[in-house]
């Protein structure tokens, strides 16, 4: 072909995303350098987990891939925080890695609108006339209206096994080598991070016996509504760490390319390195770590929690000194990379370059971590990409709609300083942002954007109206002089136990009937968070002249000494500060609040 309306470079969870959006609009072309990587896992093979289930479920409600995938692929399925309130529940979904990458690559290569190129982008060029010429390393020079950039950490990669490094965008794999240099000519700039992964062990040389067996959920769910055929076909495990291992770590910090000095990336705080956790959290004599498979018939495990950038001399000892690992092979070692990545606030709520209009950034070259952030982000600029190919009118997703609003607003107006990762703390109203009710929130959005189509806006709005019939059956019967719906909201009762008193529902599914419980049960603190969310709106141009932030006990310590230096003049400008998060911004509001006759309006 001669062009393209999109052309996305780099086959990770971000450009799948991108591209897979983008297609359903027109022509795509997905430019990368080896397509048997496309939709590798190369870290954990898991999606999910709190904060990051959300956002896959958001965007499988907006028409995505990954949740399906996962779902496909899964072999250990468990809900985190069950026992907690349903704002914080999170699934997570361990899967086959070999197989997540075969399922990505059948429905990318299989897609009437994705064409497969391969090649290595050397340079980005407008054509004059509003699109752009992406020319490979061997002179070709490929047209689209939209570019989409999805590089990884393979912007100027370089790996490292202690104070040994070489060129990679990660194990195995050349890095992206000339992307970072338009980018930066046309005035991005470039900072450099640093991620790491741990090592895989043969799991024949494990001792299963000493470790703790964590079972999958009996009745496994999945992100589509449908768990995967072996959802719940293997366990999982955790071990930990030991004096031995403390001791180890402690002594050769030296060979620890982040502790020498030859690392200058800016690594994960959430995150961190198992060297980073002993000289942290020096006074813990232990670290707890999830042995993980990378499938149901394994050759591998996945020591999480165990990232690290020691040499591989030193992994052997390190890994031996966990129990249950005594007699550990490690057939891939541990390592860091570092690379580029360009600055978030230079982007526009749909990761549109700023200084390139029609060239958009996704994923960890954004500056984040993980696969759930990298797919949100693609999914968002592969929509953006093709609406913007195609002259449609510029569409946002804010951050009051959920989590991908929330990550995108932090992105491009606060930044980051170090790979950014998702987390339920950073959504200030996630009661009424939950994974399970994400595809009443986002199908519309998904709809009015061209990614979901009639059927299926349809089918959730059907959901839905069977949902409110069944608050309404609830409601509308009497037992015992209570109404089913005040039964409910006891907290020893459940909807079998309502029902065992005979109230009758009508005919729900089971996700139908978990939507009438947490409706009913939380209705209460639903309606509290959407009136503080409506008060919060109002407010934002208060004063806060003349406020002592660091006598603000509720303030996080990070958010009272950025706040002191930056003097805020309105809640508005306080909430653009980064490190401020919008629980901080809650806890300002309730300050003025008890200040009362103190409030005054910025005019």
């Amino acid at each position: 072909m001669s062009g393209w309306n999109v052309l996305v470079i780099g086959g990770g969870h971000a450009g799948l995303e991108a591209a897979w959006a983008a297609a359903k609009f027109s022509r795509v072309a997905l430019l990368i350098g080896n397509p048997a990587t496309v939709g590798r896992m190369p870290c954990n093979p898991a999606v999910g987990g709190p904060g990051k289930s959300q956002l896959v479920f958001e965007l499988q409600a907006l028409g995505g891939l990954m949740g399906r995938l996962a779902d496909e692929t899964a072999i250990h399925t468990r809900t985190l925080n069950a026992s907690k309130g349903p704002a914080v529940q999170s699934l997570r979904v361990q899967n086959e890695r070999d197989a997540y990458a075969e399922r990505a690559q059948d429905v990318i290569f299989g897609h009437p609108n994705i064409d497969i190129l391969r090649g290595e982008a050397a340079d980005l060029e407008s054509d004059g006339q509003g699109g752009w010429l992406v020319v490979t390393t061997d002179g070709r020079r490929l047209a689209a209206r939209s570019v989409v950039v999805a590089a990884g950490t393979f912007m100027r990669g370089v790996t490292w096994y202690g104070r040994q490094s070489r060129a990679e965008g990660r194990q195995g794999e050349p890095p992206a080598r000339f992307l970072s240099a338009p980018l930066a000519r046309a005035g991005h700039v470039l900072k450099r991070y640093k991620t790491g992964t741990p090592p895989r062990v043969r799991a024949d040389a494990v001792n299963f016996a000493e470790l703790l067996e964590i079972p999958a959920d009996p009745d496994p769910r999945g992100f589509t509504g449908t768990p995967g055929p072996r959802a719940a076909e293997s366990p999982t495990w955790q071990t930990h760490t030991t004096a031995e291992t403390h001791r180890l770590i402690n002594e050769n910090l030296h060979e620890s390319p982040m502790y020498s000095g030859d690392i200058e990336g800016l690594g994960p705080r959430y995150c961190p390195s198992i060297e980073d956790k002993v000289v942290r959290f020096a006074h813990h004599d232990r670290h707890l770590l999830f042995v993980e498979p990378d499938g149901v018939q394994t050759s591998e495990v996945y020591l999480q929690g165990f990232s690290s950038s020691l040499p591989p001399h030193l992994q052997d000892a390190l890994v031996r000194s966990l129990p249950g690992f005594e007699q550990a092979v490690i057939q891939r070692y541990a390592y860091a990379v570092e690379y580029d990545v360009v600055d978030s606030l230079e982007l526009s709520l749909n990761l549109e370059s700023k200084l390139m209009p029609g060239v958009f950034t996704a994923g960890q070259i954004n500056g984040t971590s993980g696969y759930e952030e990298a797919a949100a982000q693609g999914l968002i600029a592969g929509t953006a990409a093709a609406r913007r190919a195609l002259g449609e009118q510029e569409a946002f997703i804010g951050r009051e709609t959920g989590y991908i609003g929330v990550l995108l607003d932090e992105l491009v107006f606060k930044g980051s300083n170090e790979p950014y990762r998702m987390m339920t703390s950073r959504v200030e109203h996630r009661l009424l942002v939950r994974q399970d009710n994400a595809d009443e929130r986002m199908t519309p959005i998904g709809h009015a954007l061209g990614l979901v189509d009639d059927a299926e806006l349809a089918r959730v709005q059907a959901k839905y109206a069977r949902v409110q019939g069944g608050i309404a059956a609830l409601e509308g019967q009497r037992v015992q002089g209570q109404t089913g719906d005040a039964w409910l909201r006891r907290p020893e009762f459940s909807l079998p136990d309502v029902e065992a008193l005979g109230v009758t529902l009508p005919e729900l599914s089971p996700a139908e009937r978990e939507a009438v419980e947490i409706r009913v049960k939380y209705a209460g603190y639903i309606r509290r968070a959407e009136v503080q969310l409506r008060a919060e709106d109002r407010s934002r141009g208060l004063s806060l002249e003349g406020i002592d932030f660091s006598g603000i006990a509720a303030l996080s310590n990070e958010a009272r000494e950025k706040l002191g230096r930056a003097q805020p003049r309105t809640v508005e400008q306080a909430s653009r500060i980064s490190g401020v998060r919008h629980a901080d911004i809650s806890a300002l509001l309730v300050h003025l609040k008890q200040r009362g006759g103190d409030v005054s309006r910025e005019t």
